[in-house]
């Protein structure tokens, strides 16, 4: 007697089963992204019996899991103004003279995304020397990963920046569908979060006329990152740090991780002493449980982790990068990065991330009753099959208007991004 290992073409259950495994196969993946967010509260007898499941705040990428029906498309995020006040000394009288508090709130909405895949027909698989159908899921898969991935990285970022090949799955904001495909409105930095390299230091971002005033010399530096650790040090209600699960040394030497792209990267480890900063992200992560994302391309140095990002946010001579003017409004302004650059040379964005830098909601499926649902189907009588994979998802920058004392701030609460120059080979690589 044999015994059925995968459900047949045509199971009813097939559906539910293969949606919640992926679903698994994309919450346990180990790119660069996934692994800033944290693990969802164990306990719950499965994704179909969960209610609500929120991730860690201590983490860049906070995830929300709502499975109930009936609760609308949006997630709301609240924040707890700082607060700030002096002792009442002695027998003075304190009754009625309590401080106030105040919360801010931040919302994002969901959205279906899908992506379908054509199996070829029943002469294109007698053709063919592999199987179609076998290869048409991990296809899937991948594609819905990507689009997962880089939207975080577009969001984070406040941008989608002008580089682009076969890799992306998110099309260029002057694309018809990039505000459908990105769900959430992409929202450049906030004036307190943006900063630009300037020779061996940094500073908030300027332009010069209608031209950001950086220069190709502003490249990305250890001597850039002893600058931002210095005005992150200093300035007011800085991002938080990240606690990485399981690492003892959270509090007493505390941790940001900051995304650079592969030509930022390139630029940092050509410096010296660049294999001690290799060593200590391994030494730390002998003191975080062995944490991945302490291992690969990165290096630790400062107080940030500087980790590769899979791909660039880039910005060539001419390219719009638009910003906010002031601390109190989210209007958004716009400068060119310099004609000067012309092909050799463009901006890249770091992005430095603390925790709850980024928000992502995942919503049931009236499918699979899951985030994520599978289809197969059969098309012109048998002869045709399409796949498809979807998600209820969508992601948003966490951003609110914090009470400083002084001023009202509209901030990124948990995300900073650095502008530099970087070498390039070509426009467009």
């Amino acid at each position: 007697m044999t015994t059925k290992t995968n459900a047949a073409y045509g199971d009813k259950t097939n559906m539910v089963t293969q949606a919640v495994g992926l679903f698994a196969t994309h919450m346990n993946r180990n790119s660069t992204l996934n692994l800033l967010a944290g693990k969802m509260p164990k306990g719950e007898a499965g994704a179909e019996a969960t209610l609500r499941k929120q991730t860690t705040q201590h983490m860049p990428i906070v995830r929300v899991q709502d499975l109930g029906k009936g609760r609308g498309d949006e997630v709301t995020f609240h924040l707890l103004n700082p607060v700030g006040a002096y002792p009442i000394m002695g027998s003075a009288y304190a009754e009625g003279r309590g401080v106030g508090m105040s919360l801010n709130e931040d919302r994002l909405r969901v959205n279906q995304a899908r992506f379908p895949v054509d199996l070829g027909n029943v002469m294109s698989q007698i053709r063919s020397p592999a199987d179609l159908r076998k290869l048409g899921r991990p296809v899937a898969q991948n594609l819905m990963d990507r689009y997962s991935d880089q939207s975080l990285l577009v969001h984070m970022a406040g941008a989608r920046g002008s580089h682009d090949n076969i890799e992306w799955v998110v099309p260029k904001a002057s694309h018809s569908k990039f505000n459908e495909i990105m769900v959430n409105r992409v929202k450049a930095p906030t004036k307190n979060r943006h900063f630009l390299v300037d020779g061996s230091g940094v500073q908030s971002f300027k332009q010069t006329s209608d031209e950001v005033e950086i220069d190709t010399t502003d490249l990305f530096t250890m001597d850039a990152v002893d600058s931002m650790k210095s005005v992150l040090d200093q300035i007011a209600l800085p991002p938080p740090i990240c606690k990485f699960e399981g690492d003892v040394a959270a509090e007493d030497s505390p941790l940001r991780v900051w995304l650079v792209s592969p030509a930022q990267y390139n630029k940092f480890a050509s410096q010296p002493g660049f294999r001690q900063f290799q060593s200590a992200a391994m030494a730390r992560a002998g003191q975080a449980k062995q944490h991945p994302l302490f291992f690969g391309d990165v290096g630790l140095w400062n107080g940030f982790i500087i980790r590769k990002m899979p791909r660039p946010i880039r910005f060539y001579a001419g390219d719009t990068i638009n910003y906010c003017a002031a601390y109190d409004s989210e209007a958004e302004s716009s400068a060119v990065v310099p004609a000067s650059f012309g092909e050799n040379f463009a901006v890249d964005r770091s992005i430095i991330l603390g925790g709850q830098a980024i928000a992502e909601a995942m919503a049931a499926s009236e499918h699979s009753g899951a985030p994520f649902f599978w289809s197969e189907k059969e098309l012109d009588h048998g002869d045709k099959w399409e796949l498809l994979i979807g998600s209820v998802r969508g992601t948003s920058k966490i951003r609110f208007a914090v009470d400083t004392g002084e001023r009202t701030e509209f901030t990124d609460y948990g995300v900073t991004v650095v502008d530099t120059a970087v070498p390039i080979i070509g426009r467009g690589q």
